[in-house]
């Protein structure tokens, strides 16, 4: 492992560098360099000749805020930020002309103690890291928040940030509000998801900020939203590939901007970020042991991702909150019928997450994440999950027993905290799993 120095100016505290055997760089941008050194690290971690993607850069330093440039720029234009914390929300509807959403993380987290007051140590470190977020200030630009009632533990969060007044407090049209989601993919869930939209989403949009809420303005809504999913999986499709020419990391990072970033403000980027994997040689040799689909819970956090791939592995799906399977998933409407009955059809009925509880709706979950395995040429599953994440605590118990039993997968299955960092822990368990996946492939050629 080499260590390159490049001094660079505080105004562009990035320099493309390009070195022979250098695929893996990690940057420090200027404004966390402690001490002020002007300087951009580059380590080199393992041979290969992949060239650097042009806008990984700026794709990563949008994650390192909440309150991103991108957000910014929207709202000088006159745009409102909708913030969310569930998949469960239909994310064209905060997109309408005139607002744009924003899905709500705690980047750089360090201490949670004041949200674990509020909440509790047996909440999880996601709800307890947000509410210390806004607990600081850094949710001030949001001009909304709405979420479902997913989980008790986020709707405990977003409660204290009410009685708190956490969030805007004093700003001009500024609303919470709270919706209900079926716990049944049935006829009778949507009829009740359709009314919460309505009543919880596009009400008050129209009567705090003057929102335009008819049929015409959310069809554009999910045209653009289906524009940036189309961008989104024609990227991760590249995963599929013997030698991929992307790596799991680099992929979560323009999949997770998808999410916290005005989707108007960056498809130019994807667009060429997708032109430049056309062309893009990978590694003459596989860098990796093993192929993983990560599963599970929440994961906003793309040194997770990271970790899994610098202990051997090559993450070449993911069905998790905020991955893109199903979440990058298009939406095409019909003409017939009204495209809110069609948009929370589509959300309930592709929806992964562990509150549907029908049969149907659960075996589905994991025959999902055994196509997935194939489609994807995954050689093993980690099914993760958010320490006192209570939902997916339980679907992570039954679907490593059924994926690993009925459908014959290696699986990993474990619990984690809301941010990784550099757990050596977590890096053991992973290369031991690779490892096993390793001995099964020998044991089976024999």
């Amino acid at each position: 492992m080499c260590c390159i120095l490049r001094n660079i100016d505080e105004t562009n505290c990035l320099e493309t560098v390009s070195r022979d055997k250098i695929s893996t760089i990690v940057r420090v941008p200027f404004s966390r360099v402690s001490g002020g050194l002007k300087a951009a690290v580059y380590v080199n971690q393992r041979e290969g000749e992949m060239k650097d993607l042009k806008h990984l850069i700026y794709f990563e330093d949008l994650l390192q805020e909440a309150n991103n440039d991108l957000v910014a720029q929207a709202q000088k234009e006159g745009m409102k930020c909708i913030g969310y914390m569930c998949e469960n929300v239909p994310e064209p509807l905060l997109n309408l002309p005139g607002c744009f959403s924003s899905r709500l993380r705690a980047p750089r987290t360090g201490s949670i103690d004041v949200g674990t007051y509020y909440l509790t140590s047996f909440l999880c470190e996601y709800s307890r890291a947000i509410l210390e977020r806004a607990l600081e200030g850094g949710y001030n630009f949001l001009d909304a928040v709405i979420t479902p009632d997913g989980c008790t533990m986020l709707n405990r969060c977003v409660e204290n940030m009410d009685v708190l007044q956490a969030i805007g407090k004093d700003k001009k049209g500024f609303f919470f509000d709270y919706m209900e989601i079926p716990m049944k993919a049935d006829y009778n869930g949507l009829n009740l998801y359709v009314v919460q939209c309505k009543n919880h989403i596009l009400k008050p949009l129209a009567e705090n900020y003057g929102i335009d809420i008819s049929d015409a303005a959310i069809r554009k809504a999910v045209d653009q939203h289906n524009k940036v999913c189309e961008l989104i999986r024609a990227i991760g499709d590249f995963r599929k590939l013997d030698e991929p020419t992307i790596t799991g990391y680099e992929f979560s990072v323009f999949c997770l901007a998808s999410y916290v970033a005005p989707k108007h403000l960056i498809i130019d980027k994807l667009e060429e970020t997708l032109e430049e994997l056309k062309k893009r040689k990978p590694d003459p040799k596989p860098w990796f042991k093993a192929r993983v689909e990560v599963v599970g819970s929440e994961v906003d956090d793309t040194d997770f991702i990271k970790l899994v791939e610098e202990s051997g592995a090559f993450v070449c799906a993911d069905r998790f909150c905020y991955g893109s399977l199903p979440g990058r998933d298009p939406i095409y409407l019909n003409d017939e019928e009204d495209a809110l009955t069609q948009l929370c059809s589509a959300y309930m009925y592709r929806g992964e997450c562990p509150r549907y509880m029908d049969t149907v709706t659960m075996d589905g979950r994991r025959s999902y994440v055994d196509e997935l395995a194939k489609e994807y040429k995954a050689d093993g599953i980690i099914y993760q999950q958010m320490k006192f994440c209570d939902p997916w605590a339980y679907e992570r118990m039954m679907g490593s027993h059924i994926l690993r039993n009925r459908y014959d997968w290696p699986v990993l299955a474990v619990d984690r905290p809301y941010t990784i960092g550099s757990s050596g822990q977590m890096r053991t368990r992973v290369q031991a799993f690779l490892e096993s996946i390793d001995i099964k492939k020998i044991q089976k050629e024999g």
